[in-house]
């Protein structure tokens, strides 16, 4: 079997287990796609549970973008503080907010060059806001889709631009979006890091990686 007939494969069975009608884990105002670029950002080694807790409240502190850029540095930190790392990410928030305003009018731009010149924006969160905010065809490579993709065999890269590429070149392009919420939905329920359940996945019999 080829990689390209493995991801077709694959593909097939996700859309079987978990339907292709899925929607973003983090919450947000979808007429305020700004938000969605704060509680990525936010999520950063942090769960998406937690960045929800945080951004209920955070969200309604600082309405609009205006406020998060002239927000105060330091109550910022004490409002993300339980996401971690709350020293960059308020650093790049307010930064970003600031960029999105002097630069776009507010608005967020859908190409991925200019995403990726926001602080605090790399290709992942560039492309979660391009798949969910515009509808664009992308692939996010967190950790459970790199895990999960390099167990399947659809790629042997660590460098997440990397496994994104090799991603590209064998799935299906109308199902790169349903991918990344399948994948990190089966990463979490089932192909769990260090205690995969082989014997439940439905994607057992071709993975080639599963335990024996």
């Amino acid at each position: 079997m080829t990689k390209k007939q493995l991801a077709d494969k694959v593909c097939d069975i996700l859309n079987d287990e978990y339907g292709t009608n899925l929607r973003c884990y983090l919450d947000y105002d979808h007429k305020k796609p700004w938000q969605l670029l704060v509680a990525t950002i936010l999520s950063a080694q942090c769960t998406d549970e937690r960045v929800n807790i945080v951004t209920k409240d955070l969200f309604k502190k600082y309405k609009t973008l205006q406020d998060i850029a002239e927000a105060d540095i330091k109550e910022f930190e004490k409002d993300i503080f339980s996401t971690g790392f709350y020293h960059n990410k308020a650093k790049n928030i307010i930064a970003c907010a600031a960029a999105l305003l002097d630069r776009y009018n507010g608005e967020v731009p859908s190409d991925i060059d200019e995403l990726t010149s926001l602080p605090g924006v790399g290709r992942k969160t560039a492309n979660v806001i391009r798949g969910n905010v515009y509808g664009i065809q992308s692939i996010v490579v967190d950790t459970h889709v790199k895990r999960v993709s390099k167990l399947l065999g659809l790629t042997k890269e660590d460098d997440p631009v990397k496994v994104e590429a090799d991603l590209m070149k064998i799935l299906p392009k109308d199902q790169w979006i349903m991918y990344n919420f399948q994948v990190i939905a089966h990463g979490r329920k089932v192909c769990i890091s260090g205690r995969p359940r082989c014997s439940e996945c439905v994607l057992s019999d071709v993975c080639r990686g599963k335990k024996r």
